[in-house]
């Protein structure tokens, strides 16, 4: 395998799994707004209903301004 394949099957890889801990996250955050009053489940289920792509993209853009 060359090089450039096995660098880009390394970051493929690493790209995978960041967005598995991410959906796991999200998964554990959605059962605990379920875990809430009726009345507030609404709520939590808006906050924590960001997709991955975009937090990915706010978070390139906070690490490229430090």
């Amino acid at each position: 395998m060359s090089k450039y394949a096995t660098v880009f099957l390394v970051l493929a890889l690493a790209a995978c799994s960041n967005k598995a801990v991410y959906d796991n996250v999200q998964n554990d955050q959605r059962w605990r707004c379920d875990q809430e009053p009726i009345s507030t489940q609404a709520e939590c289920r808006e906050r924590v209903s960001r997709d991955y792509e975009d937090y990915e993209r706010e978070r390139q853009e906070i690490l490229e301004a430090e």
